[in-house]
């Protein structure tokens, strides 16, 4: 099982870019690690740029895989409940993990259906750059705490 992360467009913030990729690094050493950066679509109608983006996730996702869609409306969970999430997913289901971030405009009705879940990262608004170092931060947070490792506690 490998943990994969989807989502639209490059992380234009260099200090959350940063963040990012050094969370990636650390989670890579726990556990098989993938980002797909998906190209983002230059359509200023953000339904059709929403539509557009949501066939490029789509296809970017194999049927196998098990798809938490983040999304303002999904459901919030603890650092613990998403540790104990991804530990039985690791323990019991042999499907790669995809979670996927739309781009900034927000996610199609298509990957909301696909995704096996919809979560939310929290009930506040973030930029779309922050959204992903938070991401990457509870991964890796999420699989400190399954090591038990000094920086989950």
């Amino acid at each position: 099982m490998k943990i994969r992360v989807v989502w639209v467009g490059k992380t234009k913030n260099a200090s959350l870019r940063e963040v990012s990729d050094d969370m990636a690094s650390r989670i890579r050493h726990l556990s098989g690690f993938e980002i797909s950066e998906l190209k983002e679509t230059r359509i200023s109608d953000d339904k059709k740029r929403i539509e557009a983006e949501g066939v490029k996730i789509l296809g970017d996702i194999d049927r196998s895989d098990y798809v938490i869609a983040l999304d303002t409306q999904g459901r919030a969970h603890s650092s613990e409940a998403i540790a104990t999430f991804i530990g039985k997913h690791m323990t019991e289901n042999p499907r790669d993990l995809v979670f996927v971030v739309g781009g900034p405009a927000g996610l199609s009705d298509g990957v909301r259906k696909r995704a096996n879940l919809v979560w939310s990262l929290s009930k506040l608004t973030f930029s779309h750059d922050l959204a992903r170092a938070i991401l990457m931060e509870q991964l890796y947070r999420a699989l400190a705490i399954l090591k038990n490792l000094p920086y989950a506690r």
